[in-house]
């Protein structure tokens, strides 16, 4: 109990000697302590002396540890129009919506425990979509960008500043914007970010913080699984391969199957694989594991309210176990629809949050500098993360726009980003009016995986066109 209180009081007098030291030199203040006035209104961003600065949330302090030029923890979200897109009215809407997405401008900074994140008066690049996708971003500079070609608006982000939902709402914001000042009237309905709209205090916080339980127990460590033998490819060897299909087909079997679209998905990537498992007789990296792992984000604010913009997902992993034998497809689909459903109770959320969130608040690994935080990370990333689950599918799930966006929108896509040298290939899906797009990042030699699930999709009478990045060659 002693050791306890002496923790407290000094976890307490290291939060204030900094807050005291910041508030004194007059360069930055903590966001929590910002007035909302003072720390909303974008129309005087960049006048006032004062900057705020904020933690990295919980899922963003492991990607400073781990990323590098081929793990790049970006991801890119790209809006297909039906027309080429208006270079001047895309710069005009991006600048006149970027401010209002102030926690998004901001730079990482390095102190003596943690990184954070410090606002930062620059405008949002906007640059021609060319070369390799998802690139990483500079530790010191900016962690987003816009990238135009063509009829193509796409945004990349670095998972250090927020995850799919917050990426797509600035997009959404520059499509709506865009759109009208291409002489389209907005219906008054329809949600989105606008311009000159002072945002929410809610929009910036680290929601995982504030529906951390400390007293529910965490979530256990898993055993490791089985990975594709795959050779990398060589460098830049991140290469993307998208399947678009109709969304109604799709669905319709899914139905038939009394599953969504996700287990539906996520039952094929795990049969491909154990395809894969069986015909390769399990060798590799972990020739002994005998279990098969799809991970799958899990959007948190369908379940905690919650305006944050920032990270806010964790995941479930479904996995079929085969050191009891072959499963049949319809054993696959069974066995992940029930774990997904048992996953996304909100009781054992709280334990994978618990896990996640309780880690960090202990006194003990608090107080370790910073190199040696960001060593422990890199190896835990590997033996506690990836080595625990064999594939990614990430849903991003069906965007609805209103009719008068629709009809200028042919499709969406979204890419994950590259994945590491176990995972090998990660798929990333969305879908708007009546397209589905899955998106394939791959960075082996083979496009195995790819050719088991597609073939599987197109024999249960699902219409599919292939297309695959195209700029490539250009980095």
């Amino acid at each position: 109990m002693k050791i306890h209180i002496k923790a407290n009081i000094c976890e307490n007098l290291i939060s204030i000697f900094i807050f005291l030291v910041a508030h004194s030199l007059k360069v930055c203040i903590p966001l929590q302590n910002l007035n909302t006035k003072t720390q909303m209104n974008h129309k005087e961003y960049g006048k006032n002396e004062k900057k705020f600065w904020y933690p990295l949330d919980n899922a963003a302090k492991i990607f400073p540890a781990i990323t590098t030029r081929k793990v790049t923890s970006v991801f890119r979200i790209t809006v297909v129009l039906k027309s080429v897109v208006h270079i001047k009215s895309l710069f005009q809407a991006v600048r006149d919506v970027e401010n209002r997405f102030p926690y998004f401008k901001v730079k990482m900074r390095k102190g003596f425990f943690w990184y954070y994140l410090e606002s930062d008066d620059f405008k949002v690049p906007v640059v021609q979509d060319k070369g390799e996708p998802c690139r990483r971003f500079t530790k010191r500079g900016h962690m987003y960008r816009v990238l135009v070609a063509e009829n193509r608006i796409s945004v990349e982000f670095s998972h250090i500043l927020t995850d799919g939902t917050g990426a797509f709402e600035f997009l959404k914001a520059i499509l709506a914007r865009y759109i009208e000042i291409r002489d389209v009237d907005i219906p008054p309905d329809f949600a989105y970010m606008k311009a000159g709209e002072i945002p929410d205090s809610e929009e910036f916080e680290d929601a995982y913080n504030r529906y951390f339980d400390p007293e529910v127990p965490a979530s256990v460590k898993r055993p490791k699984a089985f990975h594709l033998p795959f050779k990398l490819a060589s460098v830049p060897r991140y290469d993307v391969l998208s399947a678009t299909m109709k969304s109604e087909q799709l669905k319709k079997i899914a139905k038939e199957n009394g599953v969504s679209i996700t287990v539906y998905l996520a039952s094929v990537y795990l049969k491909a694989l154990q395809d894969i498992f069986e015909e390769t007789g399990g060798t590799g990296r972990h020739s002994k594991a005998q279990k098969l792992c799809v991970e799958i984000p899990v959007n948190l604010r369908k379940i905690y309210p919650t305006k944050t913009m920032r990270n806010f997902s964790l995941f479930v992993m479904p996995e079929i176990d085969r050191s009891l034998g072959h499963y049949t497809f319809e054993e696959i689909l069974k066995t992940v629809y029930h774990q997904m459903q048992l996953e996304t109770d909100a009781k054992l959320v709280n334990k994978i949050l618990a896990r996640h969130v309780g880690s960090e608040r202990k006194f003990i690994i608090r107080a370790i500098p910073l190199f040696v935080k960001s060593l422990f990370l890199r190896l835990s990333y590997y033996s506690l993360g990836s080595s625990q689950y064999s594939g990614v599918v990430t849903n991003f799930g069906h965007v609805p726009f209103p009719g008068e966006i629709t009809e200028h929108i042919d499709c969406l896509t979204f890419m994950p980003p590259p994945p590491n040298k176990l995972i090998k290939v990660s798929c990333g899906v969305v879908s708007a009016g009546n397209k589905l797009v899955m998106s394939f990042g791959n960075i082996t030699e083979t496009k195995e995986l790819e050719r088991r699930i597609i073939k599987y999709l197109v024999n249960e009478g699902v219409d599919i066109k292939l297309s695959s990045y195209c700029n490539k060659q250009d980095a």
